[in-house]
């Protein structure tokens, strides 16, 4: 009679400080991401309470910041200003975002495809080059503006107003509201509009009574990060608002923070901290609105296939409508960024063959500072984006792969950048590397730019990476345990592989947001530390349009060549 002899799982490694391999990498994740959440915050709100600048000696602890900030001439209409900011351009993204959603998920409306992808555009360009490209176009002295002036006498539109700005940041912010409702629109049950279209009810009325109520949850989702995005927005309230007088919550820190001749440093983390409350509350409050999120669950375990709805001869007239929408509010703005970098001036008085030049990037390449703001901008997007995909990963593997306690509260601490401001980031950043001694060598690098950009897109990647993570079942993780592998073990060589097209889309993602990023750079870059969001800033406050354009040119030419080889080369998808 023979013995079989079953190799044992073999024991876990432990280091001479009697943790674990599992348990030290696990740490080490865990104290990396809470520092790199909560190092930018704990100085401003320590600055908040502060009498002088925080790394001036003998400061005393005072609550006056406050009082002067309640007290500060206009701050009430600054606050007035952002609100309604906030919910104008949420407004006008959910309406366009909505209908949008719905007419390509759920109806026959032509050439649907093509309409989605130009829809999305806004989302692949920065915030700056899109404030630009509709002063070029639909500014006092832009090319539409003018030409209409033309025929009419004047213009119908102001684009420096309050009104501007809603409509400017509501189309930018109509992609998010598009991408959260396609998708809660394609999973629809169909059953339920077979039994509607059965009592008799008309498409719109299918429309308006079954399906807008069953997408709550994301109209919720995307109505919060839409008003949080326009009230966290700098460039659109400072290239639009700023010069008729218009000041908001971003603007106002930036110019206390940056512009004065003397920084009040009090009043800014005072602000600062305001505007962070104001978002977590919000976030909070998009929380208990979806507390009851299964009531709106209509698809189960069957199988049904969901029919378009016929729209008869008015789907023509939706085709008419999104088409005016994108020949308005979309193509020309990429237009009017084109020509202006192309030429000396853009007027319809002036034939553009007699301007045309290349002297906007000749400008550009002519000067080092601004090239190496290319370069530094790769850069950081490229090793960044990578270092920033490994550690989701990290994080992702360890919330929802491990048994180390407290890790969903590590999942909480990850998630958390979502509240916080980009101007915030950069001036806690700023805050923490003068008072902090050993970061003192980040200071006026490149490195602390690449930092700060990796701790506020993490809620980004990580959302890229958890939904295929779950996917994955757990057996393997039990079987790799089985024959002896540990949690590292069976991240790197089971989970991770299956896991590589989440993670190049989490790389993709990561790297569009940081070549786009200026907000959290604004209080950081020094000289050699230049960034072509912060670039293009100074070039705009200089009156240099021309480089502007020619500068955001070249940011739109990036994202699109990458997103192109992200999309074909490594079959990444960005939404569908």
């Amino acid at each position: 009679m023979s013995i079989t002899k079953v190799q044992l799982p073999s024991p876990p490694r432990y280091s001479r400080y009697g943790l674990s391999r599992d348990g030290g990498i696990q740490l080490a994740v865990s104290a990396l991401t809470i520092l790199l959440v909560l190092a930018p915050l704990l100085p401003i709100l320590y600055q908040s309470v502060l009498d002088r600048p925080i790394y001036e000696s003998g400061a005393q602890v005072t609550i006056q910041n406050y009082v002067r900030l309640a007290t500060e001439a206009g701050f009430g209409t600054v606050l007035w200003n952002t609100l309604i900011y906030g919910l104008g351009s949420t407004v006008i993204a959910q309406i366009v975002g909505l209908a949008a959603a719905i007419l390509i998920a759920r109806t026959n409306i032509p050439l649907r495809g093509v309409i989605s992808s130009v829809l999305l555009w806004p989302l692949y360009i920065s915030s700056i080059v899109l404030a630009f490209g509709w002063i070029t176009m639909y500014g006092p002295s832009g090319l539409v503006s003018l030409w209409v002036q033309q025929y009419t006498g004047s213009a119908p539109w102001n684009l420096y107003s309050l009104a501007g700005l809603c409509l400017i940041t509501g189309v930018a912010h109509v992609p998010i509201t598009f991408l959260y409702c396609i998708g809660s629109a394609r999973l629809l049950d169909p059953d339920l509009e077979n039994a509607a279209r059965v009592s008799g009810a008309a498409p719109w009325q299918i429309l308006l009574k079954i399906n807008l109520p069953l997408l709550m949850p994301a109209l919720v989702l995307s109505a919060t990060m839409n008003f949080v995005s326009a009230i966290e927005s700098l460039a659109i309230p400072l290239v639009i608002g700023a010069p008729v007088g218009l000041e908001f919550l971003t603007t106002f820190l930036y110019s206390r923070g940056l512009e004065q001749s003397t920084k009040d440093y009090g009043l800014v983390g005072a602000a600062g901290l305001f505007l962070l409350v104001l978002v977590i509350l919000l976030l909070m409050l998009q929380n208990r609105l979806l507390r009851f999120s299964e009531r709106f669950v209509t698809l189960g375990g069957k199988a049904s296939r969901a029919r378009l709805l016929d729209l008869g001869r008015f789907r023509w007239v939706a085709f008419a409508l999104m088409a005016a929408y994108l020949l308005i509010g979309v193509g020309p703005v990429i237009i009017g960024v084109t020509l202006r970098a192309f030429t000396t001036v853009l007027s319809p008085y002036v034939p553009i063959a007699s301007v045309l030049t290349l002297d906007n990037f000749r400008y550009i390449f002519s000067f080092e500072a601004y090239t190496r703001s290319i370069w530094n901008t790769l850069l950081i997007a490229t090793v960044g984006g990578i270092a920033g995909t490994a550690l989701v990963a990290a994080i992702a593997l360890i919330a929802q792969r491990s048994q180390m306690p407290g890790r969903k509260a590590l999942e909480f601490v990850a998630l958390f950048p979502r509240a916080v401001p980009g101007m915030l980031v950069g001036i806690g950043a700023f805050y923490a590397v003068a008072l902090l001694p050993f970061l003192g060598p980040l200071r006026n690098s490149i490195a602390i730019l690449m930092i700060v950009f990796i701790m506020r897109f993490i809620p980004s990647g990580y959302g890229a990476v958890t939904p295929m993570l779950l996917q994955i079942g757990k057996d393997l993780d039990r079987a790799s345990r089985t024959v002896g592998a540990d949690w590292w073990t069976t991240s790197t060589r089971v989970i991770a592989p299956l896991l590589r097209p989440a993670l190049v889309s989490c790389f993709a993602i990561m790297f569009i947001h940081m070549v786009k990023e200026y907000a959290s750079a604004v209080f950081l870059f020094a000289p050699g530390g230049e960034v072509m969001g912060t670039t293009m800033l100074t070039f705009w406050v200089q009156g240099d349009v021309g480089p502007v354009a020619a500068l955001a040119l070249l940011q739109i030419a990036i994202i699109t060549v990458f997103v192109l080889v992200a999309r074909h080369l490594l079959g990444v998808k960005f939404y569908g």
